[in-house]
């Protein structure tokens, strides 16, 4: 672990955030963990993927 994480550990431990600030982390934290589990039950749609090319093949257009 860096010693510049523990300096900002003791910091956020010395001053806390505010209560607004705490439910502004959570309830982004949820609209991610939302996104994620949309994104997991139901999966990547196929129009979204990227088409790999392979290696060595370079298309000309």
């Amino acid at each position: 672990m860096n010693p510049l994480w523990l300096l900002r550990l003791v910091r956020l431990l010395r001053h806390p955030p505010s209560k607004s600030r705490v439910v502004l982390i959570l309830v982004v934290l949820g609209i991610v963990a939302a996104i994620y589990g949309i994104e997991h039950i139901w999966g990547w749609p196929d129009w979204l993927q990227v088409n790999r090319v392979p290696r060595g093949r370079h298309l000309r257009y």
